[in-house]
C-alpha cells in the first residue's frame, strides 16, 4: 500500500497485501485460476526513479519477470501491462506513434521498456502479452498526497492546500492527458483483442497536447480562491513533451478516448474539492 489506499478495494475482492517482486506473494496464488493478469502495480514517479533506482527497478521490471514466470507456470493465456509514454523520451517530432523510437530518460523509463520486452519474449510461451503504454493519467481517484506522481494532481493538491502551486520545470512543457475512464477501457478492450498477434504495444493516449501554463491556469480558473504560481528548475529526466498517436488502439482494439480535457478536469476539481471540504 505504499501509494494505494485499503478503502479503493471493492468489498467482493479477495486481496493480498504485499510487494508484487516477493515471490513470497505470488505462492499465496498458487491455488487459484486466473484467465489474464492485469499488471498496474510498480512505482510510477520518474523523480522517485533518481532517488531509489533499485527499488524502481524491483516494482516495475522485476515484478514483472516474476508476474510472467508465473503466468507461464499456470498457463495463464493474457497478460495486460501498464507501460508508459515515458519509454519514448523527448522527439523532435513530437507526435509519436508506437514505431517512434525509445530513449528512455529516467530509470523509471528503462524498467517500462525492459517489461516490455520481457513481455515480448514470453509471447512465445503462448501468454497474449498487451503493452499500454499510458499518457499522462488523471482523474478521480487519484492519490493527492503523492506529490511526485501525476503532473495534474500534484499541481492541484498544491493549488487547494496551499493556494500556490510550486511548477518543477518550464511551463512550456507539455503532456498528452488521458481521463481515467478512458484508460480503464483501454485495460478491458485490451482483454478482449482478437487480431491473434501474441504481442503488442498501444498507446492510450488523446493526441493532443497541453501546456503546463494551460494546465496551471485551469486550475487557477476553476479553485474558488487565489492560487499563485511559482516556476523553478526541473527534475532529472523529466520529458519536456511528446503526445501520442492512437490510430493504433483505435484499429485493433476499437478503442478511442471519450472524455475531453475539459470535461475531465472539471470532473477531477470538483471531486478534489469535495474531498478536501469532508
Amino acid at each position: 500500500m505504499s501509494t494505494g489506499r485499503l478503502e479503493n478495494i471493492p468489498e467482493q475482492c479477495e486481496y493480498y497485501i504485499g510487494n508484487v517482486y516477493d515471490e513470497e506473494i505470488l505462492t499465496q496464488l498458487e491455488k487459484y485460476h486466473f484467465e489474464a493478469i492485469i499488471h498496474i502495480a510498480g512505482q510510477s514517479s520518474g523523480e522517485v526513479s533518481f532517488e531509489d533506482p533499485v527499488y524502481d527497478f524491483n516494482t516495475n521490471a522485476m515484478s514483472t519477470l516474476l508476474l510472467l514466470q508465473f503466468a507461464k507456470r499456470k498457463g495463464i493465456q493474457k497478460f495486460i501491462y501498464a507501460s508508459s509514454m515515458s519509454v519514448y523520451g523527448d522527439h523532435e517530432e513530437e507526435l509519436v506513434d508506437e514505431l517512434s523510437l525509445t530513449v528512455p530518460k529516467s530509470f523509471y523509463a528503462v524498467g517500462k521498456l525492459a517489461s516490455e520486452n520481457y513481455m515480448r519474449i514470453f509471447s512465445s510461451y503462448g501468454i497474449q502479452t498487451t503493452a499500454l503504454r499510458f499518457f499522462n493519467v488523471y482523474g478521480i481517484g487519484q492519490n493527492m498526497d503523492n506529490l511526485k506522481q501525476g503532473m495534474f494532481s500534484i499541481y492541484l493538491a498544491q493549488g487547494i492546500d496551499n493556494h500556490h502551486i510550486l511548477v518543477k520545470g518550464s511551463k512550456d512543457r507539455f503532456r498528452d492527458f488521458v481521463y481515467i475512464d478512458d484508460v480503464v477501457d483501454g485495460v478491458l478492450f485490451a482483454m478482449n483483442r482478437t487480431d491473434g498477434a501474441p504481442f503488442e504495444v498501444f498507446n492510450i493516449s488523446t493526441g493532443k497536447k497541453k501546456t503546463v501554463e494551460e494546465l496551471v491556469t485551469t486550475i487557477q480558473e476553476q479553485l474558488p480562491w487565489d492560487v499563485t504560481v511559482e516556476y523553478v528548475e526541473g527534475t532529472p529526466g523529466d520529458q519536456h513533451g511528446i503526445y501520442g498517436d492512437n490510430q493504433k488502439a483505435k484499429e485493433l482494439l476499437q478503442w478511442e478516448p471519450e472524455v475531453d480535457f475539459e470535461e475531465g478536469s472539471a470532473k477531477m476539481i470538483r471531486w478534489a474539492l469535495e474531498r478536501r471540504r469532508k
